[in-house]
């Protein structure tokens, strides 16, 4: 009798294997490399804008804006003005000047905030938010400035992230019942001379600051820059929440946020 012949096994599932945990390594490296894509273009999408200053605020013509734009000039270049905008000229009042500059690139007129965070999704960050609604007038006299009026509206306080200025109308500064920020002059701020077309100069600024409905004197170190019929000021001041009875906000979001932060502004004024 002839002895049967042994059994012949598929080896087809065993061969697959190999294919199949390829695949599976394959899907996990795609997915691992798009996760670092997104967390790379995440950071810089979050990266604050740079904190105010005349080295960083383009040197702007208002005759040149037209809506919202206008054209821009490398920093320390001066834009010649007409002759009303010469030495000794600078006398009366000037009002800021919501044509100059863009917002979308905050080369404009804009007053907001900076705070320190830490999110659960990105770690420590900075939040900066800045609003373009602000109105006011300066008043000059021979060497001094003798008056300024100041109204920001906090209510349209933009940053990166939308769900942060919905939760600020009801927490934090809570501009649903304080809507606007003031700030008045009440020392005047004398000028040694003044200051030569396209130069900048340093100053402080003593006044009444209205926050959260609290008024607090302040001392505002500011720098400005005349730039023909322009005149640019920035600054920046620490604010203590505590000092403005402001509770720090909260959100699932946010591991942890510092109990103060920076109110800074940059203001391009034109003549009345």
């Amino acid at each position: 009798m002839t002895p049967a012949s042994p059994v012949q096994h598929s080896p087809g599932p065993r061969s697959a294997r190999p294919s199949l945990v390829r695949l599976l390594v394959i899907a996990v490296l795609i997915v691992a490399a798009v996760g670092v894509a997104f967390g790379t273009w995440y950071f810089f999408l979050r990266t604050p804008p740079a904190p105010v200053s005349l080295g960083s605020t383009p040197t702007i013509s208002p005759s040149a804006a037209v809506g919202a734009s206008s054209q821009q000039v490398p920093s320390g270049t001066a834009v010649t003005g007409s002759p009303s905008a010469g030495a000794g000229a600078l006398d009366g009042s000037w009002s800021v000047d919501p044509s100059v500059g863009s917002f979308s690139d905050f080369s404009s007129s804009f007053v907001g905030y900076r705070v320190k965070e830490t999110l659960g999704d990105v770690g420590l960050n900075t939040a900066v938010g800045r609003t373009p609604d602000v109105t006011g007038t300066l008043t000059v006299a021979g060497a001094s400035v003798v008056a300024v009026e100041m109204t920001a509206d906090l209510t349209n306080l933009q940053s990166d992230d939308g769900r942060r200025d919905g939760q600020l109308r009801r927490q934090g500064i809570e501009t649903q019942q304080f809507p606007t920020a003031t700030f008045r002059l009440t020392s005047p701020i004398s000028l040694a001379a003044l200051p030569a077309d396209g130069q900048a100069f340093t100053a402080t600024a003593v006044g009444d600051f209205t926050l959260h409905g609290v008024t607090k004197s302040v001392e505002i170190p500011v720098e400005a820059r005349r730039s023909g019929e322009v005149v640019t000021i920035v600054g920046s001041l620490p604010i203590l929440f505590a000092d403005y009875q402001i509770d720090k906000p909260r959100s699932p979001a946010v591991v942890s946020i510092e109990d103060n932060g920076i109110m800074e502004f940059q203001l391009h004024f034109t003549r009345d």
